[in-house]
């Protein structure tokens, strides 16, 4: 074993560039491996980011994922010459990545089966945080200790390329180590059960059981997504961001004045945007009036043309001028004296989506029926697991968030098409497929004060059951 970085980085370099010159096929393990891994990144990182790939090899994975701006890194030479020709749209640097210096910042940083294979995994870790912004997404693969004698043995059989020397980390040791860099997880999943290019067995493994204990720990690599561990926000007022509170108000004309006496103001400024929608009772003048009574507030009325929450809310997003966006129900059983909280946990980048949750705290007799108390708790479950994150109540209607993330989530809402009338759904999903840092947040759930619940337990409960069948097949089993 060489003793030290230059030996260690000569011996890899040279038994790189001798594999680019002899131009070796794929081995059977290799091709279906690699092209899973190719699949996997695709559904981890939406096109048109800005990406650097080290240890890119012929930059096949980073073409994959459709960069706006692709940077790929690796020492050896003769590897990079065989990328260029392949891929003429990427900018491909050779460098060692403990030494790195190109020019940042990123949105996605990969390193897919590096770590296994570098002098000093800290190093380039802490080489990386200069090149990060807030949101910028950290993903690396490693292959799993439970097929180190098999890949041992598939390399001298022939049947797999040979391996020097690796490092054989866990993800509870890269965890470590990002941790050490200034990284933190947002979440980890194991892939790929079956390397091998056999039709329909292969999406039976890789994409179903590798997911299902006892199944899992067999798979042949972690997965990992970190985010750079965030600053502190400013104390000083004038430099904390601004807020849109948007409501969405359907037969709630009793609530409206309670809302602008119960509103705190957060940052440096805070609107709210009331959207009506539909209403049987008198909502829209009691805005209105309550506009005109309340002259020191923000305060900006819309009109729903659409039907349901989910519209209502969207209108509101699109209209709101804050850099922060909250929902509040005009029911008030979130009370608004809590909205701050959420504030300080996002600013403070405790997450980057905050999702209130009213099942930890014991509520007021009245304020949820017990089977709609059954089915959270159930729904919390199934969704903590098909997320990736946990996620302890997924109809709360309180959920706060940066424009700049939600512009990400709207961009990408093709993926899931129009498929939820809550909105709530809409959001958590797209938080997930956005590698968003999800936290819950307990509030203290309030009973109704006037009106009644537009929550219908048995028709809503249909289509919760529809949500986890989407979050299924489009977050988890894919």
């Amino acid at each position: 074993m060489p003793a030290t970085l230059t030996d260690y980085n000569h011996q890899r370099q040279s038994h790189w560039d001798t594999l680019a010159r002899q131009h070796p096929a794929e081995t059977f393990f290799s091709r279906e491996y690699h092209r899973r891994l190719r699949e996997i990144y695709r559904l981890l990182i939406s096109p048109g980011q800005n990406v650097l790939e080290l240890g890119c090899g012929a930059g096949d994975l980073l073409a994959e994922v459709a960069p706006a701006r692709g940077v790929g890194v690796d020492f050896s030479a003769e590897i990079l010459q065989l990328a260029r020709k392949k891929h003429p749209q990427l900018n491909f640097v050779e460098a060692d990545a403990h030494a790195l210096s190109v020019e940042g910042p990123f949105d996605t940083i990969i390193l897919s089966d590096l770590v296994n294979d570098v002098w000093d995994v800290q190093t380039i870790l802490e080489r990386l945080r200069p090149l990060c912004h807030p949101g910028t997404r950290l993903i690396l693969n490693s292959y799993s200790r439970v097929y180190q004698p098999l890949l041992g043995l598939a390399a001298g059989l022939g049947l797999a390329r040979r391996l020097l020397p690796q490092n054989w980390l866990p993800p509870e040791d890269i965890t470590n180590l990002l941790n050490l860099a200034g990284f933190e997880i947002i979440r980890t999943q194991r892939e790929i059960l079956l390397p091998l290019p056999i039709p329909l067995m292969r999406g039976f493994f890789n994409k179903g059981l590798v997911k299902i204990w006892p199944f899992s720990p067999f798979a042949w690599t972690n997965v990992l997504v970190a985010r750079p561990r965030p600053l502190d926000a400013p104390a000083e007022t004038e430099a904390r961001p601004s807020v849109s509170v948007i409501i969405p108000a359907r037969n709630e004309a009793g609530n409206i004045e309670a809302a602008f006496q119960r509103i705190p103001k957060m940052g440096r400024h805070t609107e709210l945007v009331f959207v009506e929608g539909h209403s049987k009772d008198d909502t829209y003048a009691a805005i209105e009036s309550a506009i005109a009574a309340h002259p020191n507030w923000d305060a900006r009325l819309f009109r729903q043309s659409g039907k349901g929450k989910a519209d209502a809310v969207r209108l509101g997003f699109a209209e709101a001028r804050g850099e922060v966006l909250m929902i509040l129900d005009a029911d008030l059983t979130v009370r608004p004296e809590d909205l701050p909280r959420f504030y300080e946990a996002l600013i403070n980048g405790k997450g980057e989506f905050i999702n209130g949750v009213r099942l930890v705290y014991p509520m007021q007799e009245q304020a949820m029926r017990f089977l709609n108390l059954l089915g959270n708790k159930f729904f919390s479950l199934a969704f903590s697991w098909l997320l990736g994150q946990p996620i302890k109540d997924t109809l709360c209607g309180t959920k706060v968030l940066y424009r700049q993330a939600y512009d990400r989530i709207v961009a990408n809402r093709a993926y899931f098409g129009e498929f939820d009338p809550f909105g709530d759904y809409d959001l958590i999903f797209g938080a997930a497929k956005q590698n968003l840092k999800i936290v819950d947040l307990p509030i203290r759930y309030q009973e109704r004060t006037y009106g009644q619940t537009n929550i219908d337990r048995w028709r809503h409960g249909l289509l919760l059951f529809r949500m986890v069948g989407i979050a299924a097949l489009r977050l988890k089993f894919v």
